[in-house]
């Protein structure tokens, strides 16, 4: 990801790019003076393989897997590709385009060039141009994702800059393969997970996150960050087993979605009230407009993360280090955290560890003097975590503001009437749908049934 427009924010950073590779084994960064890898093997150290410093201003630096062959763009000459050899510190080639690279995306297969209204799909092995997609809709963020599968070679990139469409080319039989309605509003992030058969996006909006799958174009999960605000999302990324899918922004929160198919239990009668309300308020919803529906149908947030920081371009990645799943944030604060993910409770993430992208690592005091603004971060390890009951709290919403409390019952003496009232939490989302149906939402419903009779005492 590009942090060059953040840099100068981010205290002093000499942060331009960063990105995982991948399989996120390593972490590629672009600086003022020259680019370098770190390994990510180890929570404790952040080791670094390897640095260069003959290219100025690296804004692009894409390594292939944990090979030597490395894409380097430099803000000096940012219509030049150069493709490298590092270990050698060879020159492989270099292509020049008719505009500003603004993405490099490297499979197995290919090597992908995004420039604003264009895209170059090179062959990897010998780096001729295959294919080049032209007139594309604009698209000055270079926003595009490219699959890993060699098998499902896919590439993604927006169909629309006035709405959310996706546009799915395979790269391997140089054809269009889906054009996907993800979205109202224009598309602000996208990836693939590692089989190529699932694409996450989100639009600029940032509220709502869909899966589709690959190349049908079918919808598979769609999860929700919340009601309250709209966000930029930063990135997205699946776990290496496409199980959890994590989503970062610029707010403080990171929130990962478990990407699990809800098992149908058989219908129960209930009861108890509280059962008998449940009841009652998925019945309301056929009577509900359908954006007010879909919120009680969007998945929540499994997990979330609380970063030290608000505003700063970041970008994540899920993977298993030392035998932990772990949530990686590189930020343009120039600084990577390490966080810890209970697969079995989910709930809030503990940050083990973090580093700066110099290769030296912050002390534990340090760490808990830069805690964001209203939460302060307390740096504790994961066992003191779940033994203090922490990793057991279930995220079931990105913030209890979120949740939505605009629906309550009032039982009276023969029914129970349902009310639809607009409250504070989702006036913003429902007010102007739900206004106009108010006056026709109230009606009545069978009373709950009896309790059970209590034993007669005994004499």
């Amino acid at each position: 990801m590009n942090l060059a427009s953040q840099s100068g924010d981010a205290g002093g950073s000499q942060l331009l790019f960063a990105n995982f590779n991948q399989d996120n084994t390593s972490l590629a960064v672009g600086t003022k003076s020259g680019y370098k890898f770190f390994s990510l093997s180890s929570v404790d150290k952040l080791e670094q393989i390897y640095e260069c410093t003959d290219t100025e201003d690296v804004c692009i630096v894409e390594r292939l897997f944990s090979s030597s062959l490395v894409a380097i763009v430099s803000l000096k000459a940012p219509r030049k590709l150069k493709v490298c050899h590092f270990k050698k510190g060879t020159e492989i080639c270099n292509y020049s385009y008719s505009n500003t690279i603004l993405a490099v995306k490297l499979n197995r297969q290919r090597l992908i060039v995004c420039l604003e209204e264009s895209l170059y799909i090179h062959n990897i092995r010998d780096m001729k141009v295959l294919h080049t997609i032209r007139e594309t809709p604009p698209n000055p963020s270079g926003l595009c994702a490219l699959s890993i599968s060699n098998d499902n070679c896919y590439l993604a990139y927006p169909g629309s800059a006035t709405i959310g469409e996706v546009q799915v080319f395979d790269t391997v039989n140089l054809r269009a393969a889906n054009m996907i309605p993800a979205h109202d509003s224009p598309l602000a992030a996208l990836a693939f997970d590692a089989t190529g058969t699932k694409l996450a996006t989100a639009s600029e909006k940032g509220t709502v996150i869909r899966v589709f799958s690959i190349p049908e174009g079918q919808k598979l999960f769609e999860f929700r960050r919340g009601v309250k605000r709209c966000v930029s999302i930063c990135s997205l990324a699946f776990s290496m087993d496409s199980l959890y899918l994590s989503a970062s922004s610029n707010t403080e929160t990171v929130h990962i979605f478990k990407l699990e198919t809800q098992k149908e239990k058989p219908a129960e009668e209930p009861t108890t009230w509280g059962g008998y309300l449940g009841k009652v308020l998925m019945a309301s919803t056929t009577y509900l407009p359908s954006q007010v529906t879909e919120m009680f149908t969007q998945g929540r947030a499994f997990a979330t993360v609380r970063l030290p920081f608000c505003g700063h371009k970041n970008i994540c990645a899920l993977a298993v280090i030392q035998k932990i799943p772990r949530l990686l944030v590189a930020a343009a604060d120039g600084y990577l955290y390490m966080y810890n993910l209970d697969p079995q409770e989910g709930g809030e993430c503990t940050l083990t560890k973090q580093h700066r992208l110099d290769g030296s690592t912050e002390p534990p005091n340090e760490i808990l003097e830069q805690g964001s603004h209203d939460r302060p971060l307390v740096a504790q390890t994961y066992s003191a975590a779940v033994s203090k009951g922490r990793g057991r709290q279930r995220a079931t919403a990105a913030h209890p503001r979120d949740r939505v409390t605009g629906l309550m019952a009032v039982p009276t003496d023969q029914r129970a009437p349902l009310v639809l009232l607009e409250t504070q939490p989702v006036r913003q989302f429902v007010h102007a749908s739900v206004r106009s149906h108010t006056r026709r939402l109230f009606f009545f419903l069978p009373p709950p049934p009896p309790p059970p009779p209590l034993p007669f005492p005994s004499v």
